[in-house]
């Protein structure tokens, strides 16, 4: 039997075909070959037409279908990983109203901010676990006050993952996970946030159909069928967000378990069983792929919007695709720790959640032309990334998560030699390397959803352990000096701000 995962990123959209009797994946595929653009009509604002995604899902299966290792009749399950907290608004007919407001758009911060000091500090954190910042239900809020007859028209809210579900079977639905990460999930009644919706002014026929992230979410249509080139009725038995989804992929479901991911954005995300927040919300929690009544799962998400889409923009625009990622890689290796100096702070991609959902934007710093290049700008833009997770993690730990170890897949910003060891050396602790990925993951999840593995043993005995860094603690002062400087040319960023 095989599994059929589908990542859909910001990106690029991800295909993965999983045999059941290995675990591993024998197929791959993606789609399109250079990221996807990001409309911007405004500052600070970050849209993309879900019909996008949908073409580009197309292809990547198209593209998949061709290895000679698929038989395609042999596919008995489904599972859907998505770029989290997007807004995608359909009218009566399953049209798409207007582009999607994405994850990392800024637009609904004050909205978020209103909303909070309406529900108040002691509702919003003892309820919600966060305040409502910039998620899904403020991005609602925002295009009910500022496009009334577009709201009007609304029948259904979806996040991406609920529209290709929807494009998939028909049916419109979303899950527990994805209605928390929308903060719309009260932890406290283990129900809808209805007092958000009110609120916010957001009706409650508004709100998809609710399911569990594993169980049967719907059949491949006929039309869907024809549209990928694959039969019709395979059910569709898994939907998470991207990072939730992730630490499924790296076996992350027991309560200390972390994981982490370096893409587009960067993620740290600590299992706990515990319904733990920041009072400043600069972490967030949400409820984990795993969770149920008897059994609490949630997941502490840290997340910098300025990681793997800073180290594109160098690539494409500073470097005009002279030197692809394994060049750069290299060229940053070949510098010492600190960059002689230099600083690259990397939060050039909208608000940073960390920051309190300030808009810094990037900063490059401290250049002396006579003593620093290219690669003291690679260096620099790596270990930065690297600084920031590590900042978010004091946060964590802040609030009681113990960070033992770190999982990641072996790709993204994970290849980097100086990404992994800064942020092994600053964080103390050691980055384990595995072979998976996020559509690898979602077919794992569709083969859980599907009842297909008898325990959690059997649905990850494909993963494999590629390589361990572990903290040479010889050499830590050195990464902790650079830290530190990192740290106070942000404090001045922010101060000047």
């Amino acid at each position: 039997m095989l599994l059929l995962g589908y990542d859909i990123g910001s990106s690029s959209i991800k295909a993965s075909i999983v045999d059941t009797e290995t675990g591993r994946e024998i197929a791959s595929a993606q789609s399109p070959d250079r990221e996807l653009a990001i409309q911007s009509p405004k500052m600070g604002w970050a849209e993309q037409d879900p019909d996008v995604w949908w073409k580009h899902l197309k292809i990547a299966t198209g593209r998949l279908l061709e290895s000679d290792k698929i038989q395609k009749e042999a596919i008995t399950a489904i599972g859907i990983s998505y770029q989290m907290h997007g807004l995608v608004l359909v009218d009566e007919k399953r049209n798409v109203l207007r582009p999607s407001i994405i994850w990392c758009d800024g637009r609904a911060v004050e909205t978020g901010n209103e909303l909070f000091r309406g529900l108040g500090e002691k509702y919003s954190l003892s309820h919600l676990l966060n305040s409502p910042g910039n998620f899904t239900a403020s991005k609602l809020k925002w295009v009910k006050e500022y496009e009334p007859d577009l709201f009007r028209k609304a029948f259904k809210f979806m996040l991406p993952g609920d529209y290709i579900a929807m494009k998939m079977t028909g049916q419109i639905s979303t899950t527990v996970s994805g209605l928390s990460e929308a903060i719309l999930w009260d932890y406290k009644k283990h129900g809808l946030a209805t007092e958000v919706l009110d609120a916010a002014g957001i009706p409650e026929r508004l709100v998809p159909e609710i399911l569990t992230n594993f169980g049967k979410h719907g059949e491949l249509s006929p039309e869907a069928a024809a549209e990928l080139g694959l039969p019709k009725g395979i059910g569709l038995c898994y939907r998470a967000g991207d990072q939730p989804n992730n630490a499924l992929s790296l076996n992350a479901l027991k309560p200390g378990e972390v994981a982490s991911t370096a893409g587009t954005s960067g993620v740290i995300y600590g299992v706990t069983d515990q319904a733990l927040y920041d009072e400043k919300s600069r972490v967030n929690t949400f409820v984990h792929v795993n969770h149920n009544e008897n059994q609490r799962r949630y997941g502490v998400l840290l997340c910098i919007n300025g990681t793997g889409i800073q180290n594109s923009w160098l690539k494409n625009e500073v470097f005009s695709d002279r030197m692809d990622y394994r060049a750069m890689n290299k060229e940053a290796a070949a510098v010492e720790v600190g960059s002689d100096g230099l600083t690259v702070i990397p939060f050039g991609n909208g608000p940073e959640r960390i920051l309190q959902d300030k808009d810094t934007g990037a900063y490059i710093g401290n250049i002396n032309f006579n003593r620093h290049g290219k690669a003291h700008i690679i260096r620099a833009a790596h270990e930065g990334i690297a600084f920031s997770l590590c900042h978010g993690l004091e946060v964590m730990e802040e609030m009681g998560m113990t960070t033992r170890s770190i999982r990641a897949a072996s790709s993204n910003m994970y290849q980097s030699k100086v990404f992994r060891e800064t942020l092994c050396l600053c964080a103390g602790v050691p980055v384990e390397l595995y072979n998976t990925n996020g559509a690898q993951g979602a077919a794992i999840g569709a083969g859980i959803g599907a009842g297909t593995f008898s325990d959690r043993e059997d649905a990850f005995k494909g993963l494999e352990k590629k390589a361990t860094v572990e903290p040479d603690l010889k050499r830590r002062e050195e990464y902790l000096r650079a830290y530190d400087h990192w740290k106070s040319t942000l404090n001045i960023l922010l101060r000047d701000k």
